[in-house]
């Protein structure tokens, strides 16, 4: 198991990213709202085919390729541009997610935003980083003086239970915080976390590849993470809740239970 590897495996699919970025981009729906471009394919693609020779031993979690279970006792789940929306628009908040899961411990994280020139990895028990500098989350204490990044979920088009969560969980919140930050990648909104640039993070209906990386990230980094009942959070859960962990407890009071 090796981080340089990973490393270079995301660095060198960032390149292809990057290109996507900056050219003309053929775009389909998987959903109402949920976008897929070319460039999500052609990165998996990449991604995997380098994975299966360095970690023959893994199963492959791809968001565009894979269908079935979460639950591995060895995987790398792997979304190959969290931000496709981002991506499609220009805006440059996106990123490469590699996570390496064993026995339901993550235990290796890349997160590559190429656009921005970000590199943020973590070793467990060794920390957390973004291009060689060491990771630690805020050390901000109060809720009100929190900064807290969120998200919506694609089935917000139903206007069902999940945007009913997402309105009411911000209509608590909104006037006890600092303020709220929506970039549209849960990866780098946790690696912010991570980096002490937010205070906390919510939301609900994320698949594995959205957080298995930023996970071990902001724990290596000092932070905290549980579901919305304040348990261990598992990837079967229906939100996920990530603080500094001065401010985790004054979070879950304002979200709303599913």
């Amino acid at each position: 198991m090796n981080i340089d590897t990973l490393k270079q495996i995301a660095l060198d699919a960032g390149k292809i990213v990057k290109e996507g970025y900056y050219s003309h981009k053929e775009v389909s729906h998987k959903g109402i709202v949920d976008l897929v471009t070319e460039f999500d394919v052609k990165t998996e693609t990449f991604i995997i085919n380098r994975l299966k020779k360095a970690f023959p031993d893994h199963t492959l979690v791809g968001e565009e390729s894979h269908h079935g279970s979460y639950h591995y006792d060895k995987v790398i789940y792997i979304d190959p541009i969290d931000g496709t929306t981002n991506f499609i628009h220009g805006i440059p908040h996106l990123a490469i997610s590699l996570g390496v899961w064993e026995n339901g411990e993550p235990t290796l994280a890349v997160v590559h935003n190429p656009i921005l020139d970000e590199l943020f990895w973590a070793v467990k028990g060794e920390g957390a980083f973004c291009n060689g500098q060491r990771l630690e989350v805020s050390t901000q204490d109060t809720l009100q003086n929190a900064l807290v990044a969120t998200g919506f979920p694609y089935a917000k088009v139903n206007a069902g239970v999940e945007y009913h969560w997402v309105i009411n969980c911000m209509t608590n919140l909104l006037p006890h915080i600092q303020d709220i930050r929506r970039l549209g990648a849960a990866a780098i909104d946790l690696c912010y976390l991570a980096q002490g640039k937010v205070e906390a993070f919510y939301e609900i209906d994320l698949k594995p590849w959205d957080v298995a990386a930023g996970i071990l990230i902001v724990q290596e980094a000092g932070g905290q993470i549980s579901n919305v009942d304040n348990k261990t959070y598992d990837f079967d859960d229906k939100s996920i809740v990530a603080s500094n962990g001065k401010v985790h407890t004054q979070l879950l009071a304002k979200l709303e239970k599913i």
